[in-house]
């Protein structure tokens, strides 16, 4: 009887072993189409992030990383940036433009030369100005993270003008980073299968929508601590380039799920509150996607983060309202 227990168990244990390694080969040659958000961001996490040293900041970009994501290359320079290299020192004559921001910066799913940034930085060239516009966005970076960032290592590239790229979902706390147990580094099917879960909670099972999500984070009142502490680094960036004479443009990027019937209006004037209270300039980018389709602007139906078209227009009301700052009057007094 033991020994037929101990044969049962193996067998049930074999089995089990089988069905998994079936689900592992299925996903990797039917499912991961590059294209797959989840799965996408796993190889993000594994192949280009990395734990930062300073808990304010929680993870980064490891330097001169190579990888393919959501269709399209994503490589990083020996900072660590999605960019080309720059030195710290500014070259003469030119003005320079830090980009602070996350995925939405970074271009996730977008061709680097598509992403915002680089847009801006040809819409300088067409107009005859030498501009650099250096991308230090990072991937499920909030507002603490990229004003840390900025405190900490950005100021040494001493940029003319600072762009606080803002998104409805930067007052989430910071995340806690830790390295990945080692079986999630090989199995696509555990995150293939966390994802599909997940997906079916929300649509089934009462999981809080993206809306109500996303207004959540900031509170019936605007009092959420989360909103409170972004605020708070809002105001310290405020202050700090301030007293460097460097000067500073906060940009509300919308979400994308649906542009026409926009359900995060109140996070846009919360954060537009906020930066007329530091008497720094803000542009809001909704009105620059209202007039096209929501899915036209995604990089996938499944994923609404913004796509070549997207960035197209958010480089637009960018570039609009640096224009307005006289940034290259700024750059030759400096």
């Amino acid at each position: 009887m033991k020994r037929k227990t101990i044969f049962n168990l193996l067998a049930i244990l074999m089995g089990a072993i089988i069905v998994v390694l079936c689900m592992e080969v299925a996903v990797r040659a039917f499912a991961d189409d590059g294209k797959q958000f989840d799965l996408e961001m796993w190889k993000y996490a594994i192949e280009v992030k990395g734990i930062s040293p300073d808990p304010l900041i929680g993870h980064d970009h490891r330097p001169n990383r190579h990888a393919f994501l959501m269709g399209v290359q994503f490589d990083t320079n020996s900072k660590g940036l999605r960019d080309r290299e720059f030195l710290y020192e500014k070259p003469a004559g030119k003005l320079r433009i830090m980009m602070l921001g996350d995925s939405f910066t970074v271009g996730w799913g977008a061709k680097f030369d598509e992403t915002f940034p680089k847009r801006i930085e040809r819409m300088y060239a067409d107009r005859g100005l030498q501009a650099e516009v250096i991308n230090t966005g990072v991937g499920n970076y909030n507002t603490i993270q990229e004003v840390e960032y900025y405190l900490t290592e950005g100021y040494k590239y001493n940029p003319d003008v600072v762009v606080l790229n803002f998104t409805f979902n930067d007052a989430e706390p910071v995340p806690v980073s830790y390295p990945p147990p080692a079986v999630l580094r090989i199995c696509y099917s555990c995150i293939f299968v966390v994802g599909r879960i997940d997906t079916l909670r929300r649509e089934f099972f009462g999981k809080k929508d993206w809306a109500h999500y996303y207004l959540g984070l900031y509170g019936d009142d605007g009092q959420a601590k989360g909103w409170l502490d972004a605020k708070a680094y809002i105001a310290k960036l405020a202050t700090f380039t301030k007293a460097h004479g460097t000067k500073l443009l906060i940009a509300s990027l919308p979400e994308l799920h649906d542009v026409q019937h926009y359900r995060l209006q109140k996070i846009t004037d919360l954060v537009h509150e906020a930066t007329d209270r530091n008497g720094v300039p803000f542009v809001d980018l909704l009105p620059y996607v209202q007039g096209v389709p929501s899915p036209e602007l995604w990089v996938t139906p499944p994923d609404p983060h913004p796509n070549g078209l997207a960035h197209k227009l958010f480089a637009q009301g960018i570039f609009e309202a640096l224009e307005k700052l006289s940034v290259d009057e700024t750059a030759e007094q400096r």
